[in-house]
């Protein structure tokens, strides 16, 4: 006995016609859940304001990692700057590290440190790229 795949088909969405028609009913959803069609709905825009954007007076100060700092003579010796923010102080170091070819070629975390670098980073000879943050806080007066 061979049915083809039309027949076989036809046959099966009659008999399973009655429970896909119960399905959709239990499945749809009660009239209060209901939305509105989609060109319906509107898009809901909000102003956001702020002190700083209202205000008249342009920039504000640099706060926090942004507010230029001075800093140590071994730091001032490698940025050439009596003054620094932390971002662009970090910045420079690793212009400096890059420049000069100072990461390990086998891990490019770890810092094979030169002279200029053992100074601000306490002697050490080799450095993890997440220890250099904490190494030039001292730096900062």
């Amino acid at each position: 006995m061979a049915l083809s795949l039309n027949s076989l088909s036809s046959v099966l969405a009659r008999e399973t016609a009655p429970l896909a028609a119960a399905a959709a009913a239990a499945a749809s959803p009660s009239p209060r859940l209901a939305l509105p069609p989609r060109a319906a709905r509107a898009a809901t825009v909000r102003a956001v304001t702020s002190p700083a954007a209202s205000s008249s007076a342009g920039k504000r100060e640099p706060r926090g990692i942004m507010k230029p700092r001075p800093v140590s003579p071994e730091m001032q010796a490698l940025v050439g700057v009596p003054e620094i923010p932390r971002t662009q102080a970090l910045k420079l170091i690793w212009a400096y590290i890059k420049e000069h070819n100072l990461q390990d070629p086998e891990n490019k975390k770890v810092i094979m440190c030169d002279e200029k670098l053992k100074k601000i980073f306490a002697g050490k000879d080799r450095v993890g790229f997440l220890e250099i943050a904490g190494l030039i806080s001292p730096h900062f007066l």
